[in-house]
C-alpha cells in the first residue's frame, strides 16, 4: 500500500515574483514549478522540517515562516501516483532577499534548478505550481 508524505514548503516572494523550483514531467509534457521544501521527519514539526529543508536545500536561514495553510496533493509525477499532505508557509530570509532575481540556484544535494519566477506567469496558469493549492495561497500571499 503505498504511502501518504506529509511535506513542508515554502514560498519566498520578493517584487512581485516567488522562488521555486523548475520541473518537468515527462510523461505528461509537463513543465512546471514546485515550492522549495520537503518531507516532515518522525518526531519532526512541519515549521522545523521547512527550515531544515531551506537549509539542506539551498543553505538558506528562515528568519519568518507563516503557515499559510494545509492542503491535500494527490497528483501523477512521472506516470507514478503519490499523495501528500502539504503544509504551506509564506517564508522570509534575509539571505533570499539579496538573490538577484534573474540568478539561478541549484538544489544543492540533486541539483535541480531554483529561480525567481514572475507570479503573472503563475496567475495566467503558464506555470502551474505544485503542490496542489499553492497557486492559491501565493496569490493571497502576493495581494495583502
Amino acid at each position: 500500500m503505498p504511502a501518504i508524505r506529509n511535506i513542508a514548503v515554502g514560498l519566498p516572494v520578493k517584487q512581485g515574483h516567488v522562488l521555486a523550483l523548475s520541473g518537468t514531467d515527462r510523461s505528461r509534457g509537463l513543465d512546471f514549478l514546485r515550492a522549495i521544501g520537503g518531507g516532515i521527519e518522525f518526531g519532526e514539526r512541519a515549521e522545523e522540517a521547512l527550515h531544515r529543508e531551506f537549509r539542506e536545500e539551498l543553505d538558506i536561514t528562515l528568519q519568518a515562516v507563516e503557515l499559510l495553510g494545509v492542503r491535500d496533493n494527490i497528483f501523477t509525477y512521472e506516470g507514478v501516483p503519490g499523495h501528500e499532505i502539504a503544509h504551506i508557509y509564506a517564508v522570509r530570509s534575509i539571505e533570499l532577499d539579496e538573490v538577484p532575481l534573474d540568478a539561478e540556484l541549484h538544489v544543492l544535494d540533486e541539483g535541480s534548478p531554483v529561480r525567481w519566477v514572475p507570479i503573472a506567469e503563475v496567475r495566467d496558469g503558464r506555470r502551474p505550481l505544485f503542490p496542489d493549492g499553492a497557486t492559491e495561497l501565493l496569490l493571497s500571499l502576493a495581494a495583502s
